[in-house]
């Protein structure tokens, strides 16, 4: 199987509730996707001609679509709230068999994770979705196939699956699964939030590239973890958010499925 059956789907839209536009903020003299997309293409799976930016078919969007193909990447424009129609239509569009999926708002996410994820996932054909724990978060990606995509797809019932989409495959019991774990006891580190959703989030951010961003080069997660572990009171710019984002993310979650014997289940968290 060549690489041409992999993909890398990232879901990016600029109308978002907390701190809209978040993906073209600049850090370092470039906006955040194009930090995100220099992750992506350091994959080994991944280039310029296989990373896709999930995105809306909202005006409020044109602007990130006209940056991400100017960066060299490529652009789904598709459902504004329904991301299991958008992946599921972009994934044909394109000819997928096999994606990492990005979350678009974790721009740290660790090549070398994704990586492990897909490694996995062709491993084993009767794997249907390869996923992280344990790792910070924010740095994780996850891997799934075409025919995981295909058993989402059939039993979905909420069509508002902007948050938590990923439940679908995670916590209905239709898809195999296989996790992968830090691949050493330095990268459990807790107390940290690598993931843009408020304007803490993007102080931290701008802190952490500031100290470790070097134009051409992609830094790791180990360069991370040694930057905070040396200057502990970065981590304080942004961490006491996290509270307040799984509570909300836990209310928003109201997500239905098709169990398969006529009945409509809820996923709960």
């Amino acid at each position: 199987m060549g690489n041409e059956d992999i993909g890398a789907l990232i879901p990016i839209r600029l109308n978002s509730e907390r701190l809209p536009g978040k993906a073209l903020k600049v850090i370092c003299g470039k906006p955040v996707v194009c930090h995100l997309l220099d992750r992506a293409f350091d994959s080994k799976y991944l280039g310029n001609e296989n990373v896709v930016v999930c995105t809306t078919r909202e005006p409020s969007d044109d602007t990130l679509v006209e940056i991400v193909e100017s960066y060299g990447a490529h652009v789904f424009r598709g459902s504004t709230n329904d991301i299991i129609r958008r992946f599921y239509d972009a994934m044909n569009q394109f000819g997928f068999d096999y994606v990492i999926q990005i979350n678009g708002d974790n721009i740290t996410a660790e090549p070398r994770y994704m990586d492990l994820t897909m490694e996995k996932l062709l491993s084993d054909r009767e794997l249907d979705i390869v996923t992280c724990r344990n790792l910070p978060l924010g740095i994780a990606s996850l891997s799934f196939s075409r025919k995981a995509m295909e058993k989402v797809y059939g039993i979905y019932r909420t069509v508002k699956n902007d948050t938590g989409f990923i439940y679908y495959f995670t916590k209905t019991d239709i898809c195999n699964q296989a996790v992968i774990d830090p691949v050493n006891e330095g990268h459990i580190f807790d107390r940290i939030r690598l993931t843009l959703d408020y304007e803490e989030d993007l102080k931290f951010f701008k802190a952490i590239f500031e100290e470790l961003y070097r134009e051409g080069e992609v830094f790791h997660l180990d360069d991370i973890l040694d930057l905070v572990r040396r200057k502990p009171e970065i981590v304080n710019i942004n961490y006491f958010r996290e509270e307040e984002y799984w509570h909300r993310t836990a209310q928003k979650v109201d997500l239905a499925y098709d169990s398969g014997d006529g009945t409509i289940k809820k996923i709960s968290l």
